[in-house]
């Protein structure tokens, strides 16, 4: 049995073996376990049970992150995205007021979707269709808005009359401890930590509770909690809403975003073909897809993959076994973790404002010295956080490319499906106008 699994794993091929896929999956948990505090505090901020979103973030990490070792044999861990956690709970459900359960049936839908592209090899030709340059646009804008989000909730950033926004209070005492969070995990960055995230929330609230900042009742907790938000999605309710660019921009931001981690990882870890193309791709894109699935019905955001597996890689992971460790140990949080209870929003936004400064690590590759490229780049990156829309970023940045292509001679008949996603772009423009 243990030599079956070793050659279906590809050990000897791959030079490793049971002990370092171990620890690579041990070390890519520690990594990205902070998402077990951070998704929850983000998404209850809809009215979603916090104990149930915790059950079902290490629910459907676990699952994700199995389901992609297993079938498609990578050392790539998934759970909610960032970002993608933001725009459910900001955009979707507070700015559009759209309940959280037809906010999952988005996701659902947005699910069912990308395995559906999967089959028939769309995801492919849309990729194909968009300059690289733009993927890293989208994900600095992203990373834009996770840490405006952050600084706001830690009251850094706060409302202005006259300048929109303005800097806050700094003597306050729950802005002073989000500044040490943030402090504290840039320090474990720069000194290589690998659970840097993880133990800046967890020092930040040690720190809160010690100057008695933190006004919690512990409360009781079973697994069956997850009841309050698992099978609560609401499809019709999605599509009564016109949930259309919802379930688009679900759908956009986790196909990039995979695809980005996918290449830097797999990149890392020298799985790459000679012809730099990816080996089980179809394999891998089902894992992802099959994951937000899973997740919808768990009572969570989209789920995707993690640029945190690269920890896992760097210390020496190159198989499935690691992402197989790495969800096993979430299925083990799944039963410890709720009892923890709510982070307060001081403890959890020195994450949201690193992770989203992480993010912005690929807008070196834009070609800023090209017009074309550079300045749709520019209006994604500017318009996704400030508009707090994801989906009016992605409008702007996709149709200024289209029609730049278009005016300047550029148009090639091959990208007719980017030509296609830009026009709905301009009607949506218009749409929104007009109501």
């Amino acid at each position: 049995m243990r030599q079956s699994l070793e050659r279906y794993f590809g050990f000897e091929r791959l030079n490793t073996n049971w002990r370092t896929e171990s620890l690579a999956g041990l070390t890519t948990f520690i990594t990205m376990a902070y998402i077990i505090f951070v998704n929850p505090s983000i998404l209850s901020q809809t009215g979603m049970p916090l104990a149930a979103v915790t059950a079902a973030t290490c629910l459907c990490a676990a699952f994700g992150s199995i389901l992609m070792g297993a079938v498609a044999n990578y050392p790539l861990a998934l759970a909610p995205g960032m970002g993608l956690n933001a725009y459910f709970t900001y955009t979707v459900v507070m700015k559009m007021g759209i309940s959280w359960e037809a906010a999952l049936g988005a996701v659902l839908l947005s699910g069912l979707i990308f395995l559906a592209l999967t089959f028939t090899g769309v995801r492919q030709k849309l990729l194909e269709s968009i300059p690289h340059q733009l993927h890293a646009a989208v994900a600095g804008g992203i990373g834009l808005f996770i840490a405006f989000v952050g600084l706001r909730n830690a009251n850094i950033i706060v409302p202005s009359p006259a300048t929109t926004v303005t800097l806050g209070n700094m003597s306050s005492p729950e802005t002073a401890l989000a500044l040490f969070g943030i402090m504290l995990i840039a320090v474990l960055q720069v000194l290589r930590v690998k659970a840097s995230m993880l133990i800046g929330i967890l020092g930040t609230l040690l720190l809160g509770i010690a100057l008695h900042r933190v006004h919690w009742q512990p409360m009781p907790y079973s697994i069956s909690a997850i009841r309050a938000t698992a099978f609560h999605l609401d499809v019709r309710g999605a599509l009564q809403h016109g949930a259309l660019e919802i379930i688009f921009v679900f759908l956009f931001v986790d196909l990039f975003d995979n695809i980005g981690t996918l290449v830097a990882v797999a990149e890392r870890a020298g799985l790459m073909s000679k012809d730099h193309t990816i080996p089980r791709l179809e394999r891998i894109f089902f894992a992802d897809a099959s994951a937000t699935v899973f997740g919808a019905l768990s009572g969570t955001s989209t789920v995707t993959s993690y640029i945190e597996s690269a920890a896992g890689v760097a210390e020496g992971g190159r198989t499935g076994v690691t992402a197989i460790v790495t969800g096993l140990l979430f299925l083990v949080a799944m039963f410890v973790a709720p009892l923890v209870g709510a982070i307060p929003t001081f403890a959890t936004s020195p994450a949201l404002i690193i992770v989203g400064g992480l993010m912005l690590a690929g807008v070196g590759t834009i070609e800023w010295h090209e017009p074309t490229i550079a300045i749709p780049a520019f209006l994604t990156l500017v318009t996704i956080p400030l508009t707090y829309s994801i989906a009016d970023g992605l409008s702007f940045g996709l149709t200024s490319y289209a029609a730049l292509q278009i005016l300047t001679g550029r148009a090639r008949k091959k990208d007719w499906m980017l030509y296609i996603l830009a026009t709905l772009f301009a009607l949506r423009f218009v749409y929104v106008a007009k109501h």
